[in-house]
């Protein structure tokens, strides 16, 4: 069994609703589940029809949620950044930096950066507490950035690290003559920082690798461009060393269709799926069959969890 299992897809083919059915499948079998949002519009707790937030809520038995607001955690980092900083540097250094920091959080991927910062405090603190947490992420793009992150950031904090070594050794040999400056770079703060930042994206990433440990579950239907950016991004991933779990194809015509409409989408669905089935050999979980109704509420919930045979 895998303690970590991400869900992810095209926006649109019910990511959130595979992965509440899964998180209720799991509790069931007397998991304890965690199932952790990190989509930006959240609805996870529409489905559920319970109000989560940025606090672990109990939603069943043995069941979790816990939605992460991009926003929060973006500020909460920057101002645990500018704290550490404030106690180790000058106030010169810290403006400079602290502008540096506010124009950094606002480029393309600085959301992603504090979403991983919190998927890192959330894998170090909460596995041991879970038999299972369960993932349920934003589309493809912004997920394939999310996961990519350790292998990007890994790199990035080395070079900090070196840099930041260099200077600290200038520092340690201008400050010679002066103990208590000389001291202070002996053991210079903002190195451990760096050093222990780095060792908590190692691990996280060493998780997220670890085939034992954690995978990936594409959710898709059975159209075109779903098929395209699941292979695409399945691709990518596999790049990154995180293992393919499994794919859901959700929402397929039953075969009990009768009107002329739906036979002929019945039709082309059926291409569809043979498409699926050569593309994604041998990794197809199930299928989910298209509702007359939302799936929404514990009820619907339970019903397409008894449709999963397996645990991931």
């Amino acid at each position: 069994m895998k303690q970590i299992v991400f869900f992810g897809g095209k926006g649109g083919v019910g990511k959130t609703s595979c992965s509440a059915s899964y998180g209720m499948f799991c509790a069931q079998k007397g998991l304890k589940t965690l199932i952790v949002s990190t989509d930006p519009a959240h609805s996870l707790g529409d489905i559920y029809e319970v109000k989560i937030g940025g606090n672990i809520k109990e939603l069943d038995e043995n069941l979790f949620g816990l939605e992460i607001d991009p926003e929060a955690v973006s500020n909460e980092y920057i101002n645990r950044t500018k704290a550490e900083m404030q106690k180790t540097l000058s106030p010169i250094i810290i403006e400079e930096i602290e502008r540096q920091i506010d124009a950094m959080m606002v480029s393309p991927g600085a959301e992603e950066a504090a979403i991983f910062d919190e998927l890192v405090k959330i894998v170090g603190r909460y596995t041991e507490d879970y038999d299972i947490i369960i993932f349920d992420t934003a589309p493809t793009g912004h997920t394939i950035r999310l996961l990519s992150l350790p292998e990007l950031m890994g790199a990035w904090m080395d070079s900090l690290i070196s840099q930041r070594r260099e200077a600290v050794e200038l520092m340690r040999m201008s400050t010679a003559g002066n103990k208590d400056l000389h001291d202070k770079y002996v053991n210079d703060p903002v190195l451990s920082i760096l050093v222990r930042r780095k060792d908590e994206y190692e691990r996280t990433r060493d998780i997220l690798i670890d085939s034992k440990k954690a995978c990936f579950v594409f959710v898709l239907t059975p159209e075109k461009l779903p098929i395209i950016e699941t292979q695409k991004a399945i691709s990518i991933l596999s790049k990154y060393g995180i293992q393919i779990g499994g794919i859901i194809v959700n929402r397929v015509l039953p075969n009990t269709v009768s009107d002329e409409f739906l036979l002929k989408r019945k039709h082309t669905e059926g291409t569809y799926l043979e498409e699926i089935y050569r593309r994604f050999k041998g990794m197809i979980l199930m299928e989910i069959p298209l509702f007359p109704e939302d799936i929404q509420g514990k009820a619907y919930l339970k019903r397409v969890a008894s449709m999963y045979k397996d645990i991931i």
